[in-house]
């Protein structure tokens, strides 16, 4: 479908970035559309299903404490929309790869209530992880249902008077007196004053038909994108899949996270996955939703042996995008008149309202980002 027309601010991407920052501009009055080249949230990208980490366990102290900042504006989201979004189940982090320690005392620091545990204590708690070194225990923690909180902000911003154009994919942007011309693949065009462009794992491939001078484009940091594998694994014991806790566990040859997967496997197990464990692809585009072999048998590996609590055979699994920086950095830049916000390196999710506003803060001009996320380097 084509469309044409005129925006002060143009959001490109309806995964949690984009909605969120939609949400934010549209809740200020000001003129917005957002354009998705699926639907919302949509099987392509990264924000579909319910079962995302919410965690404040960082070694720095900057993502801790904005954790905190973003539980307020989650928070704030539930209470607009009425919905529910996070479900608070605690989280542990342990292993010889990790640093429990270190954890506590920046969660200390961030003022986030939490505890140390001998593994001995842990696996009294949890008999269903074979915990091995000292456990960090913080409650606050939970899962995000990050579907249902992309339709909720992408409703709020439509309410706050935002246009939605689904099935619009861009294709280029282009100057075009003083803003800018959108064109989408099928010859649909859009006039904007201001564009975000929270594209995701489409970024790689987007980024040379963006208007965007060299010089900001060569200090971008390199982008990689990842098809990610993840599985789930049925509860033993169905009557306890209710005192699971999120874990991030840093074992000595392998980095494993694991959730309950919520409705993405029918509320039956835990979903599992290797950190950073699937195959580099060149963008989105060229994603094949094909679990890798290998990955899946080193996950069952790490389930025979360190999750007793689950049947080792996955009955689900699936693929996702993790698109990162090397130093696992967000990107929320702007020069001129666009905006780019991505990529969010695997754990950007917890963060998605205050993405949003950091991103309708530099569009808009009204606030700014952390310096940390502008490689640019422009004020």
């Amino acid at each position: 479908m084509k469309l044409t027309g005129v925006a002060d601010f143009v959001v490109v991407g309806a995964g949690l970035a984009g909605a969120a920052a939609a949400w934010q501009l549209a809740s200020r009055g000001l003129d917005a559309t957002l354009v998705e080249q699926d639907v919302p949230a949509g099987r392509q990208g990264s924000s579909h299903g319910s079962a995302r980490i919410f965690r404040y366990a960082y070694e720095d102290p900057f993502y801790a404490g904005a954790v905190v900042e973003a539980k307020s504006m989650w928070d704030a989201l539930e209470a607009a929309s009425g919905e529910r979004f996070l479900t608070r189940t605690g989280a542990v982090d342990y292993g010889a790869g990790h640093n429990p320690r270190r954890l506590a005392s920046v969660l200390a620091g961030a003022g986030v209530e939490h505890s140390l545990l001998s593994a001995a204590d842990a696996r009294s708690r949890w008999p269903q992880i074979a915990f091995d070194t000292e456990v960090l225990w913080h409650p606050g923690a939970g899962v995000i249902d990050a579907e249902s909180a992309v339709n909720a902000m992408v409703r709020l911003a439509v309410a706050n008077g935002a246009r939605l154009q689904t099935g619009w994919q861009l294709e280029r942007i282009e100057r075009s007196g003083s803003g800018y011309r959108l064109t989408s693949r099928n010859g649909g065009t859009l006039d904007a004053g201001n564009v975000v462009v929270s594209a995701g794992g489409w970024l790689p491939r987007l980024l040379q038909n963006l208007a965007l001078p060299a010089g900001f484009l060569a200090a971008l940091p390199e982008i990689t994108v990842r098809q990610e594998q993840a599985f789930h694994f049925r509860y033993l014991d169905q009557g306890a899949a209710g005192s699971w806790p999120t874990f991030i566990h840093g074992a000595k040859d392998i980095t494993v996270y694991g959730l309950s997967g919520g409705r993405d496997a029918g509320f039956a197990g835990q979903k599992v996955a290797e950190f950073n464990g699937g195959p580099v692809i060149p963008s989105a585009a060229e994603q094949t939703g094909m679990v890798d072999p290998a990955n899946r048998g080193r996950v069952v590996e790490y389930v025979r042996r360190y999750l007793p609590g689950v049947d080792p055979r996955p009955y689900a699994e699936t693929t996702c995008l993790f698109t990162s920086t090397p130093d696992e950095e967000f990107v929320i830049d702007r020069v001129d008149g666009i905006t780019v916000v991505s990529p969010c390196s695997g754990h950007g999710a917890k963060f998605a309202p205050l993405i949003g506003q950091w991103a309708a803060d530099l569009a808009s001009g009204s606030g700014s980002v952390p310096p940390r996320f502008r490689p640019s380097g422009l004020t």
